[in-house]
């Protein structure tokens, strides 16, 4: 592997016109195709295996056309001071504002509260529904200005009116901010780490380039293959921070060797075999982690696991090849000022600085080997204890509960829950499969009348029949808030009675609807995340056992990343649905953890995790195999890796962390969860646990079987076949670069 990576390193200095120009002809062809491709059509939210998107199938069957996909807005009037909406002032205005409302051109139809029944007991709120021809997406901006001038003329006349739906979603995409932040973070990170604009740069231009490639790939597949937004959004995200990393380290192992005396092609070439070795597998397993999220069984995950896994693998076929090429432009611009005073110190006959110098990261090793089991102890402790409260994790959907009080969405809801209680935000939905019975209106008023007898259900809606008379469905609406526990309970009591309720009916049933979609899809994450972990940490196990050659390192880091991730959740747990230090991120509500939560974010962060591991040990491992003792080996991989690891870390948390100033409370969830789940890792796990289980493990941690040691591939990621000694022939090398 080293060599092969060698040869490419130094065949793309030496060739770096031509490298820079097929890269460039690649972003330019996949530019075209993705901006003159067909905009995709945004596909629903799926989740194959489950009752309530069964149900929701059999509604589209044998409901067709009736199951629209049209975009809903739910406008709430709230009559002042204690009046009622029923009063003929406030009626007139409710009214015109109706018919406001339905001026739309794109408006479909809407619903007058007080024909329809939409009206509560004490007569202080009704709303009604807009519906509209075309899906959220489809509106037109005239169509949305129209909304919002609706609503503020009825303010005018003296009601409170607020509205909810996804006809209110801003379907604008991904502002860039957070990725701006992240840029922004990046560069002076870079700076203060090479203290060289051009080394600081090169990461940030190579990644960028990475990125325009992976996303213009994304959108010019969308349309043939159904993608969902999303899919690029973390494909940039992720993207964007190996990218970065990647890069990094190869430049950073350049300068190492430039320093040694290297002439340019030779340190390219090196720094490809070695540092790039540790890019393919770091890149592997990001790859296998994101690519793992497919035996979740949810599309929307699947599609962006390997939208991101593809961004990844841009990014590591740009750092082994446009990166080298880059460096052969400008070769000295990236040395800082002491290297090249050292190149001319040479030059003159004189003595270059030596190899061998104390840092913090050395210095942060010799504390950690003189104190390995306090300090090992220390982490794990505070590790768990974040981790402890991850026992209480509750997961859901959050919804517009969720969402700040300043949005009028959140006070739609407010509203509705206290002017028709709790529940009637998230109603269930209930189908009847009457087609083999001998009385379908008769069983289906026996479903409805032992559903709605059910405890915690407030009331039940008529059943509505499709053309052919065999399928019904109603509502029913719970006494309890859609994210609450009670809720949960009662869709599971309603299922358990299925049994006796379609034997007395003669039909059977299914519950749907968005609550019970959200639970349905909480329920499955939980049942797949362990299935998950098995896959995607033995795989991983297995590629750092070749890595590494040792059964305890990739032990070890399996654990590591183990403790990082459950103190993450533990710690999104503690403030998002605990509400510990919610008011500082601007969090107003707290409830349960979006159910997708913990799978993404062991997803994405196992893959980053395994980055710092791989790029650590494995200049430890180099160190060992090439005569260091063990000791020596962890303080020489520190002394090597320690800083660019921590400008890595910090990278990848100011991006993330851009996030959190989102005010969506699930991306402020997202952001938090990722930027925590990395500091953690890093410079907990990596840069304590590491090394202290490496001090007390001492010649063990290296250990393999002869038997395994035999039919292992060997892949020498170590660089030992590329030895070479460094001496003054780098001058008339320099030279003659210099006239290229």
């Amino acid at each position: 592997m080293a060599a092969f990576l060698y040869r490419m390193g130094r065949l793309a200095f030496r060739r770096r016109w031509t490298v820079a120009l097929v890269w460039a002809a690649v972003l330019a062809a996949v530019g075209l195709a993705g901006m003159t491709a067909p905009e995709a059509e945004e596909e629903p939210f799926s989740m194959p295996g489950i009752e309530s998107q069964e149900a929701f199938e059999l509604m589209e069957d044998r409901f067709p056309g009736a199951a629209a996909d049209g975009a809903t807005a739910r406008v709430v009037f709230v009559a002042p001071n204690g009046e009622k909406v029923t009063a003929t002032e406030n009626k007139e205005a409710v009214e015109a504002a109706i018919a406001e409302l339905g001026d739309g051109t794109q408006v479909a139809s809407t619903v007058d509260p007080y024909e329809s029944g939409a009206v509560s007991e004490d007569g202080s709120t009704a709303y009604t529904t807009v519906t509209y021809k075309v899906d959220a997406a489809g509106l037109t901006d005239a169509s949305r200005s129209h909304l919002d001038e609706s609503l503020e003329h009825a303010r005018d006349l003296g009601l409170t009116v607020e509205a909810g739906g996804d006809a209110m979603e801003d379907m604008g995409g991904p502002s860039g901010t957070a990725e701006a932040i992240g840029i922004s973070v990046a560069a002076v990170v870079l700076l203060i780490t090479f203290g060289s604009l051009a080394a600081a740069g090169l990461p940030l231009l190579t990644a960028l380039i990475g990125v325009g490639i992976s996303l213009f790939a994304i959108t010019a597949l969308a349309g043939p293959l159904g993608l969902a937004d999303t899919t690029s959004t973390v494909a940039i995200m992720l993207g964007l921070a190996v990218g970065i990393d990647y890069a990094l380290f190869i430049v950073s192992r350049y300068r190492e060797e430039r320093a040694k005396g290297r002439t340019p092609e030779e340190a390219v070439a090196l720094a490809t075999g070695t540092a790039g070795s540790a890019v393919v597998f770091a890149g592997l397993t990001v790859v296998i982690a994101l690519a793992g999220l497919s035996v979740v069984g949810i599309p929307m995950l699947t599609e962006m696991g390997l939208g991101a896994a593809g961004a990844v693998v841009v990014g590591v076929l740009i750092a082994l090849t446009l990166v080298p090429a880059f460096l052969g432009f400008w070769p000295n611009a990236i040395l800082d000022r002491k290297d090249r005073k050292d190149r001319k110190a040479r030059r003159a006959g004189g003595t270059p600085r030596g190899t061998r110098k104390v840092n913090g990261g050395t210095r942060w090793a010799s504390f950690v080997l003189r104190r390995p089991l306090p300090v090992l102890l220390a982490a794990v402790a505070g590790l768990g204890a974040l981790a402890l409260p991850m026992t209480d994790l509750q997961l859901g959907m959050p919804g517009d509960e969720a969402k700040s009080t300043e949005t009028t969405q959140r006070r739609a809801y407010d509203a509705l829950a206290e002017g028709f209680g709790p529940g009637f935000n998230g109603p269930l939905t209930v189908v009847v499969d009457a087609r083999d019975a001998d009385d379908p209106k008769a069983a289906a008023e026996t479903v409805s009348g032992r559903v709605g007898g059910t405890e915690g259900v407030v009331s039940v809606s008529p059943a509505q029949f499709n053309e052919s008379g065999d399928t019904a469905v109603f509502s029913v609406v719970p006494a309890t808030a859609p994210t609450g526990q009670e809720t949960k309970d009662l869709v599971n009591t309603i299922r358990d009675d299925r049994p006796g309720i379609e034997s007395e009916a003669g039909a059977s049933f299914e519950v749907t609807g968005t609550t019970a979609m959200n639970i349905d899809v909480s329920e499955k994450v939980q049942s797949a995340l362990v299935p998950y972990l098995l896959v995607v940490v033995g795989l991983a196990v297995i590629l750092l056992l070749v890595v590494f050659r040792s059964i305890l390192v990739p032990l070890k880091a399996a654990a590591g990343f183990l403790l990082s991730v459950l103190a993450s959740l533990g710690a999104v747990v503690v403030v998002f649905q605990q509400g510990h230090g919610a008011d500082l991120l601007g969090v107003e509500t707290t409830g349960p953890i979006m159910s997708l939560m913990p799978i993404f974010l062991v997803g994405i962060v196992f893959g980053l995790a395994m980055d710092y591991e791989v790029f650590l040990v494995s200049r430890m491992r180099e160190a060992y195999v090439h005569g260091e003792r063990p000791a020596q080996a962890v303080t020489s991989g520190f002394q090597h890796s320690a800083r660019v690891v921590v400008a890595a870390a910090l990278i990848m948390i100011a991006v993330f962390s851009g996030f959190i100033g989102d005010s969506d409370a699930m991306i402020k969830m997202i952001g938090f969860g990722l930027a925590s789940a990395v500091l953690l890792d890093a410079f907990v796990v990596r840069m304590a646990i590491v090394p202290a289980v490496l001090a007390l493990l001492g010649e063990r941690a290296w250990w393999l079987p002869k038997w395994l040691d035999r039919i292992l591939p060997r892949v020498d990621v170590e660089g030992e076949a590329l030895t070479r000694p460094a001496g003054p022939e780098a001058e008339p090398a320099e030279k003659d670069l210099a006239r290229t």
